[in-house]
């Protein structure tokens, strides 16, 4: 198969999160109002030689809500192109259609990967991290967007319009964040809280680049990091795949078009 029609579906996404100026100042507000506001205003209620350790044992849970909300929100261009009709053109192509979910997948990606660079570069210039702690943390990164582009490409193949994927989003975003130990570590919370953090894919991807910051808890291992996030994110694809492959998901978008 030639990787043409791929790279056009990368390009185009990447091309237009970097006409949206105003996407990326704001993907890098939300973030800083978490550290900054929230993560100041709870690290004042510890014991005063505890409040710069809490900062930064936020910040691998800021960066991987970064690449959560990242992902999320690029893998809702399957859900728009279905919509619009933009996605009736890549049916057409050339390509297996499994390849145009994959093709989205690595534009969520690197859209994350684009916007954890930049929080990076902030924190940097705020001296929350190091230049080497900013490059440990890229490889733990890149495997938690992967894990984050899959979720979305799961919920957006299984969404019928934009605002189904926003419902699913949003009862789906905040329940996956909060119950990751990206806030406050897994080893504090209840035992049946505890159990819904193992279950979360998204728990690896925080713990992992806890890893990457020295002086940060960690709750598992590297491996099992590793081994839960390539796992799941694997499955995913293969599941996004599949039900995006079905005649019957395609069947809509035709029947739409032959109405006009």
């Amino acid at each position: 198969m030639s990787w043409r029609p791929v790279k056009a579906v990368v390009s185009r996404e990447l091309t237009k999160l970097f006409r949206q100026k105003a996407r990326l100042i704001s993907a890098m507000v939300r973030p800083m109002i978490w550290l900054l506001v929230i993560g100041s205003g709870v690290g004042s209620m510890l014991p005063e030689t505890q409040q710069a350790g809490y900062l930064t044992f936020l910040v691998p849970g800021i960066l991987a809500m970064t690449l959560l909300f990242a992902a999320l929100l690029s893998a809702l261009t399957l859900v728009y192109d279905k919509e619009f009709g933009v996605m009736r053109m890549m049916m057409i192509a050339p390509i297996a259609h499994y390849w145009i979910v994959i093709s989205k997948l690595i534009a969520a990606t690197l859209t994350a990967m684009v916007q954890a660079i930049l929080l990076l570069l902030l924190l940097l210039i705020l001296g929350l991290i190091s230049v080497k702690i900013a490059l440990m943390l890229l490889l733990p990164a890149l495997l938690t967007a992967l894990c984050c582009a899959a979720i979305g490409g799961l919920i957006a193949v299984y969404s019928k319009s934009i605002d189904n994927f926003a419902v699913i989003m949003n009862f789906f975003i905040f329940p996956v964040f909060f119950l990751s130990g990206a806030l406050y570590p897994v080893s504090q919370l209840p035992s049946y809280l505890g159990y819904l953090v193992t279950i979360n894919p998204f728990s690896y991807g925080v713990d992992l680049l806890k890893h990457a910051v020295p002086g940060v808890d960690t709750d598992f291992s590297i491996m099992t990091d590793v081994t839960v996030l390539i796992g799941f994110t694997t499955a995913a694809v293969i599941i996004a795949c599949w039900q995006f492959s079905r005649e019957s998901v395609h069947e809509p978008l035709f029947h739409r078009a032959s109405k006009r």
